[in-house]
């Protein structure tokens, strides 16, 4: 290959690079200086109460689980709801089958205690 068949990509890739790193260090140069991240605010704007490695209670693990099940559900009704008039009742009957499987699921964990939160 000669040198003029890469002439383009470097006529992109030179400036790019160095546009990469003039940014990185201008934000570097400008940025405020603030005091470390842990004993700065959350996200919420709030001090943390806790470490953020600390333990949660175990309960938060199944309700967890359920909202999961529930997120899947989602995910599996919207492509369902685009092609439900073309694929025809045969879909309705397998969501209602899907969405029976799940309502066990939801009995199951309530029966189990995993919606209690006292």
């Amino acid at each position: 290959m000669r040198t003029s068949d890469w002439q383009p990509v470097l006529v992109l890739l030179v400036p790019a690079v160095a546009g990469v790193f003039l940014l990185h260090a201008l934000s570097a140069a400008v940025r405020p200086v603030r005091e470390p991240l842990r004993t700065g605010p959350f996200l919420g704007g709030l001090e943390p109460r806790e470490h953020a490695l600390s333990r949660f209670h175990v309960r938060w693990y199944p309700v967890t689980m359920v909202f999961l099940a529930f997120d899947m559900e989602m995910l599996f009704m919207y492509p369902w709801v685009r092609v439900v008039t073309a694929v025809g009742p045969s879909a309705v009957v397998e969501m209602f089958l899907f969405l029976g499987i799940l309502l066990a699921g939801v009995l199951y964990a309530w029966r189990e205690g995993a919606l209690r939160w006292t």
